[in-house]
């Protein structure tokens, strides 16, 4: 709805464009936001008519606020707000319009993003007014997280806010799109039939389900063999979500499992999960801050998708921190995604800072193995994984839509939207080649030597 003092001009707009329809207005502002002579997508208008080239992807218009927002934030922001709030809706392939639009103009730098001049400003002003879509700024979508106006960067308290705004959305939301795995880290695929029937969109009635299940189990035993794991053994988790990796150490090499999270809800099921595993006396679950447990030394330490979390300036307290948590020959396992290309720290006014991880921080591979280095740790392997979080990326998107109304239920519309649109954009990303998943294994000096070779955990 226009504010009151709008619809007049909303009016006297329409009748301006009746002609021509609103779309190759819509058409020309995108092109100029985009930063592109001709837009790469088919635009569909409130109006119903349609602008751009036939047979490309649809991205359809449902209201003028879209182009308000898109005015106010003139970037990936207002598009962003946009769809999150319903006003941009692409009713296709998510994937082939999402691709379209990040590969066109401005969008496909990945650095941050490129202010429009003053006179393509005025340009999309003149549409807006056209199009009667001139008004006050939308208020964003509740979704956005607020936690960026509170407190120091990556402070206790302010890290605690950020994980609970991207993990305390409902363990039963994560569950329809993780599935029984219930892990949210990439998978390791093999070279079958489930891997090659994500990539190329076939049905997920042919199998999907397990073969996901079944690569995330892939990738949890990767990580006990490559951390050496033995019974008895003490190993810490870091960032132990909903407790996969512990429950599948204690159950396949009889280790004992500290599991510390800063999310009240994934705890409660991590806990739950061991329970009911018969697990209780090996595995332990703590809503605790890495940088506070004081009961090391441990045998060995995963870190699978948590130093994202952590920030550029505090990665080498993280390293100090857990090296001295490691008895002399333990291992440290490092899964962390990475910038491949472009920039090296957040545009704070870009999607995913504002809505899906705020404060997170992806740093390069070289960054990373530099600073294990610096932290005293010698570095056993690096193995590369981006085409297997591609994959990953894609299965979720895949039983998100499956069960989108349950989905939208156990959350809200927007929160839905959020991760079809996060999830689907990051898959295109590691497709692109522009972040990249890597596991850096490091060893604390001292104690037993390391193997010769990988073998121990190829």
């Amino acid at each position: 709805m226009l504010p009151e003092h709008w619809k007049g001009a909303g009016r006297k707009a329409i009748n301006m464009t009746k002609g021509t329809g609103a779309a190759s207005r819509l058409a020309k502002a995108l092109a100029i936001v985009l930063g592109t002579a001709e837009i790469p997508l088919r635009l569909r208008a409130w109006d119903g008519s349609e602008a751009g080239p036939p047979g490309a992807p649809i991205l359809e218009f449902r209201s003028r606020r879209a182009l308000r927002r898109i005015l106010w934030s003139p970037g990936q922001l207002g598009l962003s707000r946009a769809y999150v709030a319903g006003d941009i809706v692409a009713p296709g392939d998510i994937f082939a319009a999402f691709s379209a639009l990040s590969s066109a103009g401005k969008f496909a730098d990945p650095g941050p993003f490129k202010p429009l001049t003053p006179a393509e400003l005025w340009t999309l002003l003149k549409t807006a007014v056209r199009l009667g879509a001139l008004g006050p700024n939308p208020a964003p979508p509740p979704e956005e997280a607020r936690i960026h106006r509170h407190g120091r960067q990556h402070s206790r308290g302010r890290d605690a806010a950020a994980i609970s705004h991207h993990y305390d959305v409902g363990n039963d939301f994560y569950a329809l799109v993780l599935g029984p795995s219930m892990v949210y880290s990439c998978a390791v695929w093999g070279d079958g039939p489930a891997g090659k029937g994500i990539q190329d969109g076939s049905d997920s009635s042919s199998g999907l389900p397990a073969g996901l299940d079944a690569a995330q189990e892939a990738k949890l035993d990767l990580v006990c063999r490559k951390l050496g794991l033995k019974p008895g053994m003490r190993v810490l988790d870091v960032g132990c979500g909903w407790g996969s990796f512990a429950l599948h150490a204690a159950q396949h090499y009889g280790v004992d499992v500290v599991g510390v999270t800063l999310s009240t809800e994934q705890a409660l099921l991590a806990r739950k999960r061991a329970a009911d595993a018969g697990l209780t006396a090996s595995i332990d679950i703590r809503v605790q801050d890495y940088r506070d447990v004081g009961d090391g030394p441990f045998d060995a330490i995963s870190s699978i998708g948590m130093s994202e979390h952590v920030g550029r300036e505090q990665t080498p307290d993280y390293v100090s921190r857990l090296y001295s948590l490691l008895r002399p020959g333990g291992r440290l396992l490092n899964h962390a995604i990475s910038w491949n290309a472009g920039p090296t720290s957040p545009d704070p006014d870009s999607f995913i800072p504002r809505y899906v991880f705020p404060d997170g921080e992806m740093i390069s591979l070289g960054e990373m193995v530099t600073a294990l280095e610096s932290g005293g740790l010698e570095v056993l392997d690096v193995e590369a994984l981006r085409r297997h979080y591609a994959l990953t990326l894609r299965a979720w998107v895949r039983r998100l839509e499956d069960n989108w109304d349950d989905a939208v239920k156990l959350t809200t519309l927007g929160r839905a939207r959020i991760w079809r649109l996060y999830m689907a954009s990051s898959a295109l990303g590691f497709e692109a080649g522009i972040t990249g998943v890597n596991q850096v294994l490091a060893q604390r000096p001292g104690g037993a030597e390391p193997p010769l070779r990988r073998t121990e955990w190829l």
